[in-house]
């Protein structure tokens, strides 16, 4: 409960690298989110490259940060229909876990805006099959965003709306 509570959006990191081992396990939670009929349509393209990370037009914190991970339905393994879902779950995992290792991230949306869909799967190769869905910027954050209580009780509806 204190990872989700207290996770924020972090768009300014520091100059610290992000090891291989919390790569891997911010991965590792990633693909332990359910997907319809465990289907696990996600591919990750993990981006270091600071050129690359520099050259995302549509997140310029993406400049100052180590590490971006692009998270991607495969059309061929979904189930119709649900791979949007199934790789928002995992991209919900990502950033949890990245915030549980004491790092920060914020989720860029790429999918389903064309604008940036398009480049993205340009400068990243992707193929046919592949769709972006997020790109997740992660790193060291430069300093704490201030925690919120987002409960609001009044948006919630008992057995009928």
């Amino acid at each position: 409960m204190t990872a989700i509570l207290t996770r924020r959006s972090v768009r300014a990191y520091t100059d610290a690298p992000v090891t291989e081992e919390q790569i891997t396990t911010m991965l590792k939670a990633a693909m332990a989110a359910p997907s319809a009929r465990n289907a696990q349509p996600w591919e990750f393209l993990v981006i270091t490259d600071k050129e690359k990370l520099k050259a995302i037009s549509h997140a310029p914190m993406a400049q100052s940060a180590p590490l971006a991970i692009l998270t991607c339905v495969d059309t061929t393994r979904e189930t119709p229909g649900y791979g949007i879902q199934d790789v928002s779950a995992a991209t919900q995992n990502l950033l949890l876990a990245a915030h549980a290792i004491g790092l920060g991230a914020v989720w860029t949306g790429v999918y389903p805006s064309k604008e940036r869909m398009t480049p993205i799967r340009q400068q990243f190769n992707l193929p046919d099959t592949i769709t972006p869905l997020a790109l997740v910027i992660i790193g060291h954050p430069r300093n704490q965003p201030e925690k919120a209580d987002r409960y609001k009780a009044e948006r919630i509806h008992t057995n009928t709306w």
